[in-house]
């Protein structure tokens, strides 16, 4: 934007006038642009495309349900499992196509070393959908 310079006369104070030329360029540049595209927006192939009565198979992937409680204790799908017994459980999840969600639980008490360890687990055997599960009800 130019502004009056200061030898114009007696009168120190800067004309405050803003110029427009350069903000008339570039509407007149954005307005060829746009008529220069729109034709082409428009512009479209026809094509006779094949019809077919089909619905699509949808195998939804089950969800594993894992919770731990404030004892350490792991429960998968309900069923109390020991330790040991979770990375094979990771793996054979891990194998199945689709690949099931993980749904973690864990309760308000449970120290966050044994979740992390769990999760690490879990993506070290091949699991790679994780959620977490949370009760929304307000304290």
């Amino acid at each position: 934007m130019a502004f009056a310079s200061m030898e114009q006369g007696d009168d120190n104070e800067p004309l405050a006038e803003i110029n427009m030329v350069p903000l008339i360029d570039v509407m007149l540049v954005l307005l060829i642009i746009f008529m220069v595209t729109a034709p082409l927006l428009t512009h479209s192939v026809k094509l006779d495309l094949p019809q077919a009565s089909s619905t699509p198979n949808v195998s939804k992937a089950e969800n594993i349900q894992l919770a731990i409680d404030a004892q350490n204790r792991v429960f998968w799908n309900g069923k109390a499992i020991g330790a040991d017994d979770l990375a094979g459980h990771f793996n054979a999840a891990a194998k199945q196509s689709p690949q099931p969600e993980l749904q973690l639980r864990a309760e308000r008490s449970t120290p966050y070393e044994k979740v992390a360890q769990v999760i690490s687990l879990a993506t070290q055997q091949g699991l790679h959908r994780i959620a977490f599960v949370t009760d929304p009800r307000p304290q």
